[in-house]
């Protein structure tokens, strides 16, 4: 019997990409096949023109129980191949897991229930949302294999949380649920169905200009640790960029003549 995809993706007819971990008998555990396949659909999906959208859900009870330990640390070659990279300030492959997310030009949404623990958590933050179920629970595990966060955890949770509540997470490994991770910036909304509500939200995102989403997503990435300097540059370059672009024109159309609303082109700023 061939072995389970350990990712899948589909992308309908609006352009957005419903991605779902597809481990659910491990508690979609990550394992080196989920690295493998995690990093390969976000380098698809940020090369695919027609993606408007991304959602991200687990299949089974658990969004993402975090690293696979008897699978991964058993291994040394395995670790080694995560952990090497040819430059020390580009991301290794377990870092790509999270930060893959930011490189697709589109808004990427977390869908969460269950346990949403260690890898699994680096790998939700580094989405642009995150919505959850009231009882989802999330935690920083790696202290408790004796380790650090190491997937992206330093780029996302000082965007997402403040330094105590982070190092409290990292030091004890401690479990928090819905609406403690929202009050720690964890989560961006507690919804009982947090997939339909990430759908709604794409729709609402879908009806802008792609352009647009892509440059405000380039930007504030870009510059939300730079400094002013940098940050005014960027804001007028890309500014530049999506106002001479095509679908600008289409937006004030759209806005204009609200019942006969024109379909957007295929996304022009990089």
């Amino acid at each position: 019997m061939a072995e389970q995809k350990r990712v899948t993706y589909t992308i309908d007819e609006q352009g957005i990409a419903t991605v779902c971990l597809n481990r659910a008998d491990k508690l979609n555990a990550i394992d080196m096949g989920m690295f493998q396949a995690v990093n390969a659909t976000t380098r698809a999906l940020k090369k695919d023109p027609s993606v408007r959208a991304v959602i991200v859900k687990g299949n089974g009870s658990d969004f993402c129980s975090g690293l696979d330990v008897k699978s991964i640390l058993t291994s040394k070659t395995d670790a080694m191949k995560l952990l090497f990279k040819w430059w020390p300030f580009s991301p290794n492959g377990a870092q790509r897991f999270s930060l893959g997310w930011r490189e697709i030009p589109a808004p990427v949404i977390f869908a969460i229930h269950g346990r949403c623990w260690g890898g699994g958590l680096q790998l939700a933050s580094g989405g642009d949302f995150r919505i959850a179920t009231p009882d989802a629970s999330f935690s920083i595990m790696e202290a408790k294999w004796g380790l650090i966060p190491d997937m992206g955890g330093a780029i996302a949770f000082r965007e997402l949380m403040r330094k105590d509540h982070t190092l409290e997470m990292a030091m004890t490994a401690k479990e928090i649920i819905g609406e403690q991770a929202k009050e720690y910036g964890l989560v961006t909304k507690i919804e009982e169905d947090p997939f339909e509500a990430a759908y709604a939200l794409a729709l609402e995102c879908i009806n802008r200009s792609p352009d647009v989403l892509a440059a405000n997503k380039k930007l504030y990435h870009n510059t939300w640790w730079s400094s002013p300097g940098k940050a005014l540059w960027l804001e007028t370059w890309y500014q530049i960029k999506v106002a001479l672009g095509k679908n600008r024109a289409i937006a004030v159309k759209r806005e204009r003549k609200p019942d006969d609303k024109k379909d957007y082109i295929a996304r022009q700023f990089k």
